[in-house]
């Protein structure tokens, strides 16, 4: 059985934008423009659901998308939803190193103050 052109280019961009996702961990901007188009895709997949519901033969050999949204939560809104996560918990565990170098600085600023005023 051969996989549908399409289908392909669907999961290559899911895998494209995941590698793009890990690549930039470091860069917590990027992550969130990021973040906000992959829940803007997830958005409109009723949308696209329809769309793709009505034009399916101009590009597939049999109708994948049902009414009721199945295939398009599953192949499309899951692995955005997935990678959307991905991101969330990147930058939860960035924020907590954040916070605890700004504890660790505060504390020394303390340690130093309090030894000045020994002196």
């Amino acid at each position: 059985m051969l996989m549908e052109p399409w289908l392909i280019g669907m999961i290559s961009f899911h895998a494209i934008l995941l590698l793009v996702t890990i690549i930039s961990r470091r860069n917590i901007n990027f992550q969130l423009i990021l973040s906000a188009l992959t829940f803007s895709g997830v958005f409109l997949a009723e949308k696209l659901n329809t769309f793709l519901g009505q034009n399916w033969k101009s590009f597939s050999s049999q109708n994948y998308f049902d009414p009721q949204g199945l295939f398009i939560s599953v192949m499309w809104s899951g692995p955005l939803l997935l990678i959307t996560i991905l991101i969330l918990v990147n930058t939860l565990v960035t924020l907590c190193m954040l916070m605890v170098r700004w504890k660790r600085a505060e504390l020394k600023h303390r340690a130093r103050e309090a030894r000045s005023k020994q002196e």
